[in-house]
């Protein structure tokens, strides 16, 4: 299993390596380039034309290489269902964003349509091969409870959650990236602990090739992710949590994650309730560049805050 696991993060960390430059001279060609919200920092300005969708890259790799590391297994369909369908919904997203030259892409309810899909087939195949389990862990205490039959609603509320918050997290240079990298691996250990080898390699394997994809997204970027990338990045998240039975454990790891939806639904309530932003601006990152942070420090502030989520997740989980 070592030898397979370096495999999957040194082969995707290549692919992606060598495919990047090419993906960035083909979107240039294509003028397929990053739509920036006007109400979004000044600074972030110069960064329209940026190619983006640079996800398809390392999502491609990572799932070519760990299907041939790890064979066609059930459990590696489920995560790559999910992590692809996410992806797919992201993809439709950034098209449309495109082809109508906005920051806006698909309605909100066609999202929320397609999650309802990946889980009822998400569902269906645990089902199918005997891996469906209703209970779920409460970390640090010796307790579990059983939604039961809306068990399928907390799988929905758990992709919707994770794809969500990695896609409001990706608003800074390598933050989006940097961060997965550090969540993957937590849950590359967790998997492990679960005795799931395929996840763990998949984990590897899209680490590895997120990891060759910060090489052209740290800033100044010079490739964006694209909500085919946030999205998959939360889908894939989403999945292993299930599938290892860490779905509280989710929240926990991805802490930097949670902070960062929480930034936006508080400041929406305060602005409804009282007519007053308690922030410069959401996401919490946002905030902190008009607070005068350089994106650089934006991002490895939130890497060193995702370090701490993971080792405290890992340990919940062990615990």
């Amino acid at each position: 299993m070592v030898l397979n696991l370096l495999l999957a993060i040194i082969i995707t960390f290549l692919i992606t390596v060598i495919a990047s430059p090419i993906f960035i001279k083909h979107m240039r060609r294509l003028q397929y380039g990053q739509q920036i919200r006007t109400v979004g920092p000044t600074q972030h300005s110069i960064k329209a034309g940026t190619p983006t969708m640079g996800g398809i890259i390392f999502i491609v790799s990572a799932v070519v290489v760990s299907l041939i590391l790890a064979g066609f297994t059930p459990l590696l369909y489920a995560v790559l269902l999910v992590t692809i369908g996410c992806g797919l919904i992201g993809f439709l997203d950034d098209l449309g964003k495109i082809a109508h030259a906005r920051s806006l892409g698909l309605k909100a309810r066609s999202k929320l349509a397609g999650v309802i899909v990946l889980t009822a087939l998400l569902v269906l195949l645990l089902q199918s091969y005997g891996f469906y389990s209703t209970e779920v862990v409460v970390p640090f205490f010796d307790f579990t409870f059983d939604p039961g039959f809306l068990y399928p609603l907390f799988i929905f509320l758990v992709i919707s959650a994770a794809s969500n918050s990695v896609n409001l997290t990706d608003g800074v240079d390598g933050l989006a990236a940097g961060t997965s990298v550090i969540a993957l691996t937590a849950f590359m250990f967790i998997a492990a602990q679960a005795g799931m080898i395929e996840i763990v390699i998949f984990c590897a394997a899209l680490a590895g090739a997120c990891s060759g994809f910060l090489l052209f997204n740290c800033y100044p970027a010079r490739l964006f992710m694209g909500d085919v990338g946030s999205l998959a990045l939360g889908g894939a998240l989403a999945a292993v949590a299930v599938l290892t039975k860490a779905e509280l454990v989710l929240i926990i790891i991805g802490g930097v994650y949670v902070l960062e939806a929480l930034s936006v639904i508080a400041q929406v309530i305060s602005f409804r309730l009282t007519g007053r932003r308690i922030l410069l601006m959401s996401p919490l990152h946002h905030h902190l560049e008009l607070k005068g942070w350089p994106e650089k420090k934006v991002a490895i502030s939130f890497w060193g805050a995702a370090l701490l989520f993971a080792v405290l997740g890992v340990l919940a989980y062990n615990y």
